[in-house]
């Protein structure tokens, strides 16, 4: 039962870090905009608000966890939105190749943030110095009383506010799109953006708000990598960028529908890591199953598009420029 237990929390802790990544994804999906910058945004988001937080408990005298938490917080979606206003500033003004430019904003994120971490590194003494324990414990925080109720109380309660703010943000994401006006809006840009230009819905608007707030949301995944799952240090293992691909396959995994991305990323987390849990296995046989969410990924692709069901599919101009010179 322990072993059960661990597992999914594993799961689901793994699933919260990709879950915000698919979560901004499927917004910005939903605009028309094919964002693969996802690796690079969340690395973005990561760096921002670990920087933050060291510089704030490095400079005040009794660093507080909750301050800690809220610049943090603050920063690293401000700094994840302008990497999706870069990316929009050259998709949809410029209208450069969206494929070409996400995969590029992934390596630039990648880079800078690096950059940055081994300066962190430096400044606090050396490889695996830094430490923002104030702040991480902040993060990490979760009611005990809560949690020692059984093994339910275990799998549901023994996590850090962020889980569970992945959870309200995908939920409402999925109520944005499907019931407000606004969202509908979107959702039309998205379709068909030449008919709802001529419907006087402002493209461009649109485009760019809901690309970078979708960057600010996939940011976030990095943060919580950051502050909770690697509990306040940074890591160049690259694992950062691994789940901004499972996070970009996560979104076709859930057909665009940001709730079905809630149990998706935990299953995608329950893939990953059962090989920990399985005895005799060789390390082989345990990286076929790190291949899992992918497979299963392609398996359900195959699948959507033999069904051809339009609710399953993506927006009809994902990828594309909009020029309203051709409308």
């Amino acid at each position: 039962m322990s072993s059960l237990i661990s597992l999914i929390q594993a799961a689901i802790v793994f699933g919260t870090v990709i879950l915000f990544g698919s979560t901004g994804e499927i917004l910005t999906e939903k605009s028309g905009n094919l964002n693969l910058g996802v690796p690079g945004i969340m690395y973005i988001g990561g760096i921002a608000g670990l920087a933050t937080a060291f510089f704030y408990e490095s400079h005040a005298a009794v660093p507080h966890g909750i301050v800690g938490l809220l610049l943090s917080l603050i920063v690293s979606f401000a700094a994840a939105c302008v990497a999706g206003l870069i990316y929009s500033f050259l998709t949809i003004t410029l209208r450069a190749n969206q494929n070409v430019t996400g995969l590029t904003l992934s390596i630039f994120g990648s880079g800078v943030a690096n950059l940055f971490g081994g300066s962190l590194n430096n400044m606090a003494g050396g490889v695996g110095q830094i430490s923002v324990a104030v702040t991480s414990r902040a993060y990490r925080a979760y009611f005990p009383a809560l949690a020692g109720l059984g093994p339910v109380g275990k799998i549901v309660f023994q996590y850090g506010f962020m889980v569970y703010l992945a959870i309200i943000v995908a939920i409402f994401i999925t109520w944005f799109i499907n019931r407000s006006r606004v969202g509908l809006n979107l959702r039309a840009v998205g379709e068909s953006p030449a008919t709802a230009d001529a419907a006087s819905i402002n493209v461009t608007k649109y485009k760019y708000l809901a690309t970078c707030l979708g960057a600010g949301i996939s940011g976030l995944g990095g943060l919580y990598y950051t502050m909770d799952y690697i509990k306040g240090t940074w890591a160049t293992d690259g694992t950062i960028e691994k789940l901004g691909w499972l996070a970009v396959a996560l979104v076709i995994f859930a057909s665009w529908k940001a709730v079905r991305g809630i149990w998706g990323a935990y299953l995608f987390g329950l893939l990953f890591w059962a090989y920990f849990y399985i005895s005799g296995l060789t390390r082989a046989s345990s990286e076929l199953f790190k291949m899992l969410p992918y497979l299963v990924t392609i398996v359900v692709l195959i699948v959507v598009s033999l069904r051809k069901r339009r609710e399953n599919q993506p927006p009809a101009s994902l990828g594309l420029s909009y020029f309203r010179e051709d409308r």
